[in-house]
């Protein structure tokens, strides 16, 4: 079993590392949250007092942190200079794609290994180990990783070259989160001409405009199976995260000169939304601001 380093145990993380433990492997994790270390440690990985000594020693460091420039940070001010060649590096957290690329190519320049692996399926898929994971690298990296990953997933897919993981998870949820407006609108009309939801619920599922949206996350309370909407829009994917994804797929479109117009204007009800205090809820809570 491998020594790794885990870097960030926050909702995502923290089930991530527990899993990684709990299928034997030797977790030295690190978090700047003391009650995420003493829940990783009960977990049964081994909580140290920075990434430095996470790190050091390590087969493979895995990171799941919020930002671009927290990864970029992380590799360049510690993990370079801690790690031994053929080090493994995996990082799970949704960043720009630009960064993700450039991460790629500095650590295959200093003898290191390096994938970028977003995730699909949120706080409860990282708790039971199903997530989905998008890989971004080489050959050789994506098949260090997968073993790792599997530990912690239901599907591992090679998506690319470094960037490509990120690349895939960006426009996946950019996909979604149009996908969740357009559901949600189409519930509220339902609604306004007569039609009872669960009638609704029935008859759309099972025609052209069936989508996991509707089927799997239905962002009306007491229709299809039990979603955050049932629990008062709580736990989930957040909007503020939702609303990050969006961002990073705004960014990477204008970059590539690509036209998004749904996507643009999922962004603008998201930020309107999160504006107005509800960035904590679900995401299909945005059926609220169409009512």
């Amino acid at each position: 079993m491998a020594r790794i380093a885990f870097i960030g145990l926050g909702n995502m993380g923290g089930g991530m590392a527990a899993n990684l433990a709990a299928k034997g492997h030797d977790v030295r994790a690190f978090d700047l949250s003391a009650a995420a270390l003493d829940k990783a440690k009960a977990a049964g990985c081994t909580p140290e007092g920075s990434a430095a000594e996470a790190v050091y020693g390590a087969d493979i460091v895995v990171s799941m942190l919020p930002a671009g420039t927290h990864v970029a940070g992380l590799y360049r001010d510690i993990v370079y200079g801690h790690s031994a060649p053929g080090t493994l590096l995996i990082d799970c957290s949704t960043i720009d794609v630009a960064t993700a690329k450039a991460l790629g190519a500095e650590a295959a320049a200093k003898g290191l290994v390096a994938v970028d692996a977003p995730v699909s399926g949120g706080i409860v898929a990282a708790a039971a180990g199903t997530l989905t994971f998008m890989v971004g690298g080489t050959a050789e990296g994506f098949a260090r990783a997968k073993p790792i990953l599997e530990a912690m997933g239901k599907a591992v897919i090679h998506a690319g070259d470094a960037g490509a993981g990120q690349t895939a998870k960006i426009c996946n949820n950019m996909l979604l989160g149009a996908e969740m407006v357009a559901t949600a609108e189409a519930f509220v009309l339902a609604q306004k001409l007569g039609l009872d939801p669960q009638r609704f619920f029935d008859i759309a599922s099972v025609s052209s405009g069936q989508s996991w949206s509707m089927t799997s996350y239905c962002p009306l309370p007491g229709v299809g199976p039990e979603t955050p909407a049932d629990r008062g829009y709580e736990g989930g994917f957040a909007v503020a995260l939702m609303l990050k994804d969006l961002r990073l797929a705004a960014e990477a479109a204008q970059g590539a000169g690509a036209s998004t117009p749904m996507g643009k204007r999922a962004l603008e009800l998201y930020e309107d939304f999160a504006a107005k205090g509800q960035g904590g809820l679900d995401f299909s809570a945005i059926i609220k601001a169409l009512d």
